[in-house]
């Protein structure tokens, strides 16, 4: 039953934070008739103006104090970044007061013929496998967007005036965590691999929130077979009857799977007989960039979008029109036969390891905040691959170490600076390690704000370095 049979007139909602999730909530909320207070931690210039629009709306808001539980709070409506050990919430908690977060008031919200969501997370390639998913739905003519994590925001999507026959959803395991009743249609676990533990506490809390996704799917419970965790969270999880686990892989695919054959995409899933008939999808060639872990977002998106009743030539088609987002193994520049590739979003090692994984030889440029991860596992994986390294950032010194260790014949640049410019050096240093046939990758394996805003600045950065090295010979 949809939250909008119950009556918001005067219910006491704490909303805690401002931000991209937070604004929406609060207005939405106060929309709706219930007394809304913001709370927010910081106290600064952008804050206050954001709170001055609020206040004019008849909202109230309370910043510098996001610890203390207004008095009367019937409901918290938290956004994704705060953090489960928050006192706030400790307090809402022993008063019997629900918490929710954003995804969860969206789904609350949904009206009686709302459109399935078909769900997908995961410590990487998420934003990728759902923009996927959205181009396969719109070739099969389904009205579809890219909501969640990315893209239209799922308040507005369930709320606003444009009808969906479907929406694919990113989630993140912040948003997991405060999303109790979420209930899919399809889901998939693209990977899990140690990140945010500083937020969840532990890895076994950081898979259990991404493991939240399958609680109640009714068709298709999506999993990863080379990574087996994802695996056990489809054992672990409460279906509904008759929901199926269904796996993807880079090899050859068993029954109830997606695979590769002979540079084919493969559906061994929903066809009449799975022991023994396959479903031509799409080529390799039909996935752009066709590294690796690309294709397994193809095929994980493909497994979704068959899950709802996609037929085979939309998948295709889905997968020939997609673009993929800047900064995810974008191609830059050939400049003299060195190709210039960023991957600026690949900020853990997870997602560097993929990355590394598609090129041979390569000078990689590297570094920055490691956010307490390790590099010994990544570098002896990724070390036969190395022409050679330039590091960068804070927390270069954790890299170098470990190509000490298990990479010593590699030749490592150490640019010792944080500053912006320290890109340009990297891409001069990189270009002289280079030769033709080598792929330079920026894959950072590390966050950005040492030295730049986002990824995003991060990889323009680069990109822009490498566009002067090709038009004059120097950066």
């Amino acid at each position: 039953m949809g939250i909008r049979k119950v009556s918001w007139n005067g219910k006491r909602v704490t909303v805690a934070g401002l931000g991209v999730s937070g604004i929406p909530a609060a207005r939405v909320l106060h929309g709706l008739g219930a007394v809304v207070t913001v709370v927010n931690d910081g106290d600064d210039e952008r804050s206050r103006a954001q709170a001055a629009e609020l206040r004019s709306d008849g909202i109230t808001v309370r910043l510098g104090d996001g610890d203390t539980l207004p008095e009367g709070t019937e409901l918290v409506v938290t956004t994704p970044g705060w953090r489960p050990d928050k006192p706030l919430f400790a307090a809402a908690a022993e008063a019997g007061v629900e918490i929710w977060g954003d995804v969860e008031l969206a789904w609350r919200l949904r009206g009686p013929d709302a459109a399935p969501w078909l769900a997908v997370t995961g410590t990487n390639g998420k934003t990728t496998t759902v923009r996927m998913l959205a181009s396969i739905l719109e070739a099969a003519g389904l009205r579809t967007a890219a909501v969640g994590n990315i893209g239209v925001s799922l308040l507005d999507a369930v709320l606003g005036e444009e009808t969906y026959d479907v929406l694919a959803v990113e989630l993140s395991s912040y948003q997991l965590h405060w999303a109790p009743s979420v209930r899919a249609h399809s889901a998939a676990v693209l990977n899990l691999a140690p990140d945010h533990l500083d937020w969840h506490g532990s890895m076994e809390a950081y898979a259990a929130d991404k493991g939240r996704i399958y609680e109640g799917n009714t068709v298709a419970c999506v999993y990863n077979v080379a990574d087996k965790a994802t695996e056990d969270l489809v054992r672990e999880a409460d279906v509904e009857e008759g929901c199926r686990a269904i796996g993807f892989t880079l090899g050859t695919p068993g029954p109830s799977q997606l695979g590769v054959v002979e540079g084919i995409l493969v559906d061994r899933a929903f066809v009449e007989n799975r022991q023994k008939q396959a479903q031509e999808l799409a080529e390799v060639a039909d996935v752009n960039p066709p590294a690796p872990h690309n294709i397994a977002n193809a095929l994980a998106a493909a497994a979704l979008a068959r899950a709802f009743g996609v037929e085979p030539k939309a998948v295709r088609d889905g997968l020939r029109a997609f673009r993929p987002d800047p900064h995810r193994i974008e191609l830059v520049e050939d400049v003299q036969g060195v190709v210039y590739v960023d991957d600026s979003k690949a900020t853990n090692t997870h997602a560097a390891e993929a990355s590394l994984a598609a090129y041979d030889p390569i000078v990689w440029i590297a570094g920055g905040l490691a956010k307490g991860a390790t590099f010994d596992e990544l570098v002896a994986k990724s070390a036969e691959r190395l022409r050679g390294v330039v590091l960068i950032g804070a927390d270069r010194a954790l890299i170098r170490e470990a190509l000490a260790r298990h990479a010593p014949e590699v030749p490592v640049v150490d640019l010792d600076r944080t500053d912006t410019g320290a890109m340009s050096a990297a891409v001069q240093e990189a270009a002289r390690l280079a030769r033709p046939g080598d792929t330079v990758l920026l894959a950072p394996a590390c966050a950005s704000m040492d030295m730049f805003a986002n990824y995003n600045k991060r990889g323009e950065a680069f990109a822009d370095a490498v566009r002067t090295l090709a038009a004059t010979g120097r950066v």
